[in-house]
């Protein structure tokens, strides 16, 4: 007796000392990227947003760092959701832009287009994509490797950049939105056919249920003192002038609508908890990733602008519903289990009217129209039709197969095209990017276009905006892109297990975000890694 005794506590003992000697990480690590969130966005609304609210609760009881910048331009989504979760710039991970000029292929390339996959839960192509494009790991991938791929890492967007860039190579599913049919979709890269938990999400039919609704204030519009009137000449009026807006006879009809609405935060937020829930994401000890990027704030700023009683109404709900999913989190996973972390991928202009309306300096540069006159211009000088490719990312791409076979004198002609550029209302900068580092220029902004360079996905010359300037492509509505801080300073917010409550201005980096989570979770950096962690975030 005393034996077995002695051997029962012998094995009680080595089980209690394994679990000592295992590794302490949170169950789930949760992701959550505001696509087009200036950092002031937390303190122009914070009187309103509620104390149940997310915001205020990822304030004052985790960690702010109040001063973090994107180290690289162009600041578009692509490049800022693989920057979070590589911790490197474009100029490592090769996401150089939503798009870039290939070189070899002679036509724009998408990033995350691949055509040797196939969409899986649709009939449309908007399923050809995959992460392959990204030329290094994400934080996630480096999680998979760590927990020898037992880790289950889901990402989640109305974008498909959105969810497949940040879950990276390895993931166990990303899926994102059809616009073409209302459903949530994914890849073969992923999976041959969807879960059923997705087929029995997409068969609720639940844009229409959101279109039923329809977008109305939350609050009377007196109330809306940090916007500009409701109804103003610059905002594109895709749901008609003025609130509330009908939003049903959109239904069986028009599925991308959604997109620029509070709805579509709705919606991701619905399929994040039904992932969560159904992949059992955080119910056992090894930790599981949840990358959820918002769109709807993107599309909502693009359309009306940061000053527009649209955006102020979607932060004010995005608010609520972040509050109810930190509850649900809390719920599912267990208070004190998990670690969420909030940031954005870029900023945004303020819509130039606005600007002139207000006396300060701004406007519209329309690129695009220059691209189409230069070419003109170099048709009737060179005899050559074609000779600019493309504009993509504040840069100029020559045809050079085109003027290779010409014989043509590429310097004299790169020389004519930046002398255009100059003499263009909005322009303040431009050069070859071979002389990107002789030209004379702030070290910060070259810094940053240094960043972005990657020469593959890179174009000839470089083009840099005035102040408050936006590349138009349209009348109305604002854009972002530059190395501008309302572009470049973005919120980043941690909160959960391993976090300490405090906040700190010291200058950080979109770049250090995954070589912070790597210290939390005692992992490998992504392969391209070029930030570092933030000792003040972890306990």
């Amino acid at each position: 007796m005393q034996r077995l005794f002695l051997s029962a506590l012998f094995s009680l003992l080595i089980i209690s000392g394994q679990a000592q000697s295992e590794v302490k990480r949170p169950k789930l690590v949760v992701g959550l990227v505001m696509d087009q969130m200036r950092w002031d966005y937390l303190y122009r609304y914070y009187a309103r947003y509620s104390e149940t609210g997310g915001f205020k609760r990822l304030l004052n009881q985790g960690f702010s760092c109040e001063n973090t910048l994107i180290p690289y331009a162009p600041t578009v989504t692509a490049c800022g959701h693989s920057s979070i979760y590589t911790g490197t710039v474009p100029a490592v991970n090769g996401i150089s832009g939503n798009g870039w000029w290939d070189k070899e292929k002679m036509r724009a390339v998408y990033c995350t287009e691949d055509k040797t996959v196939s969409t899986v839960g649709s009939s449309s192509t908007l399923g050809k994509m995959s992460p392959r494009n990204l030329l290094v790991t994400t934080i996630c991938d480096e999680l998979r490797l760590a927990t020898n791929f037992k880790s289950k890492v889901i990402g989640v967007a109305i974008k498909d950049r959105g969810g497949i860039l940040p879950a990276g190579h390895s993931a166990n599913a990303a899926y994102w939105y059809d616009n073409t049919n209302g459903n949530w979709i994914t890849s073969t890269y992923y999976m041959n056919e969807l879960p059923k938990w997705v087929t029995d999400f997409n068969s609720q039919k639940i844009v229409e249920k959101y279109y039923e609704k329809g977008w109305n204030i939350m609050y009377p519009l007196t109330t809306y003192k940090q916007s500009t009137a409701d109804d103003k000449s610059w905002e594109a009026k895709p749901f008609g002038a003025v609130f509330p807006y009908d939003l049903k006879k959109f239904i069986g009809k028009d599925y991308g609508k959604i997109s620029t609405t509070p709805m579509g935060n709705s919606m991701t937020f619905d399929f994040a908890k039904a992932a969560l829930t159904a992949e059992q994401l955080g119910t056992d000890e090894i930790t599981d990733f949840l990358a959820v990027s918002f769109s709807s704030p993107d599309y909502i700023g693009h359309t009306f602008g940061p000053n527009s009683v649209e955006a102020e109404d979607g932060f004010l709900r995005l608010d609520q519903e972040l509050g109810a999913f930190l509850n649900y989190l809390d719920l599912k996973v267990g208070k004190g289990q998990y670690t969420v972390f909030l940031s954005a991928d870029h900023g945004a202009a303020h819509v130039p009217e606005f600007m002139e309306e207000n006396r300060l300096p701004g406007g519209r540069a329309y690129i695009g129209k220059l691209v189409e006159s230069m070419n003109k211009g170099l048709k009737e000088k060179y005899n050559l039709s074609g000779i600019i490719v493309s504009d993509d990312n504040y840069q100029i791409h020559l045809n050079h197969p085109l003027l290779d076979s010409a014989k043509a004198v590429k310097a004299e002609i790169t020389e004519w095209i930046i002398q255009q550029l100059l003499a263009a209302p909005g322009i303040d900068r431009a050069f070859a990017l071979k002389d990107l580092n002789t030209t004379p220029l702030p070290v910060r902004i070259r810094e940053m276009l240094n960043n972005g360079y990657h020469p593959a996905r890179n174009g000839d010359i470089q083009f840099i905006l005035k102040p408050g300037y936006i590349d138009a492509y349209s009348t109305t509505g604002t854009t972002h892109g530059l190395w501008n801080p309302y572009d470049a300073h973005i919120p980043l917010l941690w909160y959960g297990w391993g976090i300490k409550k405090g906040k700190t201005n010291r200058e950080t980096f979109m770049t250090d975000i995954a070589p912070t989570l790597a210290a939390l979770l005692h992992i490998q950096m992504p392969s391209g890694s070029t930030g570092a962690p933030i000792p003040e975030v972890l306990k």
